[in-house]
């Protein structure tokens, strides 16, 4: 039985690939030979135009925050926007809170 495939991000590109996961392989990006960012099987890749949702993805994808499964379904909550990315950054930094944990809160208190 064949492995499940997995997403991978180019950030620069604006591209999202679904490969296998091997733990072992580094992945390139064909179009500009940068490393790709292995961002889990429960990834849905917002449209190559929308810049603001790519630049939301790149907050998150640095922070560590990933979208594997868990065993009841998706990833969890996720930003959809700067500014909803932003609102949860302050709250980290105010509260010490870390940043991936902090960025996956459904409401900031």
């Amino acid at each position: 039985m064949p492995h499940a495939k997995t997403s991978y991000v180019c950030l620069p590109c604006r591209a999202s690939y679904k490969q296998p996961y091997d733990r072992d392989r580094q992945r390139t990006c064909p179009r500009c030979a940068n490393p790709l960012i292995h961002v889990g099987s429960a990834f849905a890749a917002p449209r190559r135009r929308d810049t603001a949702a790519w630049r939301t993805l790149s907050v998150l994808l640095h922070a560590g925050v990933r979208f594997h499964k868990t065993c009841c379904g998706g990833p969890g909550y996720r930003p959809r926007t700067l500014r909803e990315a932003r609102d949860r950054m302050t709250y980290a930094q105010r509260t010490g809170t870390p940043y991936a944990e902090a960025l996956t809160l459904r409401h900031v208190p």
